[in-house]
């Protein structure tokens, strides 16, 4: 299957920006996730999205999963269920391994969708 490679442009902006301060995420009470290096990607007009680097993730909050997902601007996502003590929250998180060239500050990043954790910044 062929993929289309779309470039960001003024229809469609996505910013890359490293985050000023310490971001700390916590799922079911334990914190999964602290980092100083945390990237803030804004995308059109989607919310900005923290992608946290893969080394700062605790490694037993995150599960492979077999799901992928296409962008056309930044490239094939894979997912991570997130563990926590009470639960497993199946494809809550996501990566871009080889992430397209506009947006490859984010390789060895992982992302996380909001309503699974608490993020405290600063």
């Amino acid at each position: 299957m062929e993929r289309t490679v779309k470039t960001p442009g003024p229809d469609h902006p996505i910013t890359i920006e490293p985050h000023p301060s310490r971001v700390v995420l916590r799922a079911g009470g334990r914190v999964i996730a602290e980092t100083t290096r945390a990237l803030t990607l804004r995308e059109a007009s989607y919310p900005p999205v923290f992608y946290i680097p893969l080394a700062d993730v605790e490694d037993s909050a995150l599960e492979s999963t077999d799901t992928r997902t296409y962008c056309p601007y930044k490239g094939d996502a894979t997912y991570f269920s997130l563990v926590t003590a009470d639960d497993t929250v199946a494809d809550a998180v996501w990566t871009y391994d080889k992430p397209y060239d506009a947006v490859s500050e984010i390789a060895g990043h992982v992302a996380f969708y909001p309503q699974y954790v608490e993020v405290t910044e600063g």
